[in-house]
């Protein structure tokens, strides 16, 4: 990533939460991504890769009602800043670290989960993401990533994401998210959740 694109989500930092989505202010809002998230992950306690992390929302949601164990990545240090503060209290507390997304420097093999919001349409080299984040995972980790295609004509169609995982994994589950509880209110934009198991 370029240092203008770090800079430009060290600016977004400071209102990132004000979505709804995002930040998971509203209980409702939450909880409908706690309804979505916490049955896919297949249990409680597992360890768990936030890649893209941002202001830390959903490592936070993941960790207090799954118990789960997050590191959660970003490339920028102001999201990092915020999702630490954020997390001081989370139990188990997640660890952030800044480092760049599509190449995370987390242990191979060591992630039953490896989860992205809103982040594969922004990498350089999708697949290469994609490939380097899967090896992150154990032979039965899982992969759940949650994008769309926006109004505004930027991200990647649902097909598009499914032919990505596709080369990868054998194994590959589509769902729209459709549903305005997701987002505080309806969209018209393509917002899917992917889970491959294999």
């Amino acid at each position: 990533m370029t240092e203008d694109a770090r800079s430009l989500w060290d600016a977004e930092a400071e209102t990132f939460d004000d979505a709804a989505d995002h930040g998971l202010r509203d209980p409702d809002v939450r909880r409908a991504w706690a309804d979505l998230l916490l049955p896919v992950m297949g249990g409680r306690g597992r360890m768990v890769a936030d890649l893209g992390c941002g202001t830390g929302t959903l490592s936070l949601l993941l960790a207090a009602e799954g118990g789960h164990v997050v590191s959660g990545v970003d490339f920028s240090a102001e999201m990092i800043r915020r999702a630490r503060k954020k997390g001081h209290r989370t139990i188990p507390k997640p660890s952030f670290i800044v480092a760049d997304a599509a190449d995370p420097p987390l242990q191979a093999g060591a992630f039953d989960v490896a989860l992205s919001r809103h982040v594969l349409w922004a990498m350089p080299d999708p697949a290469t993401a994609l490939q380097n984040w899967i090896e992150l995972l154990t032979p039965t980790g899982l992969l759940i990533l949650i994008e769309g295609r926006w109004s505004t004509g930027v991200g990647l169609t649902a097909a598009e994401s499914v032919s990505l995982v596709s080369e990868l994994r054998n194994d590959v589950e589509l769902r729209l998210l459709n549903d305005p509880s997701y987002w505080g209110g309806p969209t018209s934009d393509e917002r899917y959740l992917i889970v491959s198991r294999r």
